[in-house]
């Protein structure tokens, strides 16, 4: 039987259930799959600046519904030039939203349980090392890989291959370390690569607090949907960015919490480290 065949009969049996009494159900579950997705869409895209770059898209339409209706030729010519390039401009625009989305509804669920198991075991050693480069006022910055993969990130850096420790990761940030300035990164609980280089935000809206770590680790998070913990030398505190937002001054069981959250570690994570996550969600840059 080829594929062919297989679509064939299934399509066979939807159109048998449409024509029976409970072709109803079917009419509602279109609608529910069809609801899951905006409801999903919607919330990759609140707080970003997505949301007011389609209110803009909304607002031009109106407008140029309303100069078709009052005969404003030039006007109405004019905005339907605009309405041409937009969907262009907004893929240009929002592409590492759009490949966030598409990461989204392409999760293995049982891929993503396995990683989050092997790194249950790492996730204390990463929250040792990260707070006591914090009390140290060392600068740190950790990335964590989920879904997407990383390897152009890892490829700029030093090749480690090396088991998570609070010791390994502390040497690593020395300030005589050669390996300190960069990022390491962390893959199904090892530290795969050290010194890497991430892009850096673009976004107008940070303010000057935010030094070439943070900007790197929002940056790193707008582009892929990796986990970015930062210690910052200057403050002396624990930073985590996930999806472009960033929550500042977590102590240590928060931020256990938190990657328990995020991960999908083994275990129930406390109503504190789910306020944390649910903050992290709502934070913006």
């Amino acid at each position: 039987m080829t594929l062919r065949d297989v679509i064939e009969a299934i399509k066979g049996v939807f159109e048998a259930y449409r024509g029976s009494s409970v072709g109803w159900t079917i009419e509602v579950v279109d609608i529910l799959i069809l609801a899951y997705l905006f409801y999903q869409l919607a919330l990759l895209i609140r707080g970003t600046r997505v949301v007011q770059m389609m209110t803009g898209a909304i607002f031009i339409l109106a407008s140029h519904w309303l100069s078709g209706v009052l005969q404003l030729v030039t006007v109405h010519r004019f905005l339907g030039y605009l309405l041409y390039w937009i969907p262009f401009a907004l893929i240009v625009i929002f592409q590492n939203t759009i490949r966030r989305v598409l990461t989204r509804f392409g999760h293995n669920p049982f891929t993503q349980r396995a990683r989050a198991g092997q790194l249950e075991a790492s996730i204390s050693e990463i929250v040792l090392a990260i707070t006591a480069l914090a009390e140290k006022r060392i600068g740190g910055l950790i990335v964590i890989e989920r879904e997407q993969g990383l390897r152009n990130f890892t490829e700029t850096g030093i090749e480690l291959d090396a088991l998570i420790s609070k010791d390994l990761i502390v040497a690593i940030f020395q300030r005589d370390s050669p390996m300190h300035d960069g990022a390491i990164v962390v893959q199904e609980g090892r530290v795969r690569a050290a010194s890497c280089f991430l892009p850096l935000t673009v976004n107008p809206q940070l303010g000057k607090m935010f030094g070439s770590r943070h900007r790197a680790a929002i940056g790193l998070t707008e582009e892929t949907d990796a986990i970015c913990l930062t210690a910052s030398e200057e403050r002396g505190t624990v930073s985590a960015a996930f999806e472009g937002r960033i929550i500042q001054s977590l102590d240590a069981a928060s931020l256990r919490e938190f990657l328990l959250v995020h991960l999908g570690a083994p275990g129930k994570p406390s109503e504190a480290g789910a306020a944390v996550a649910r903050a992290a969600r709502r934070a913006g840059p």
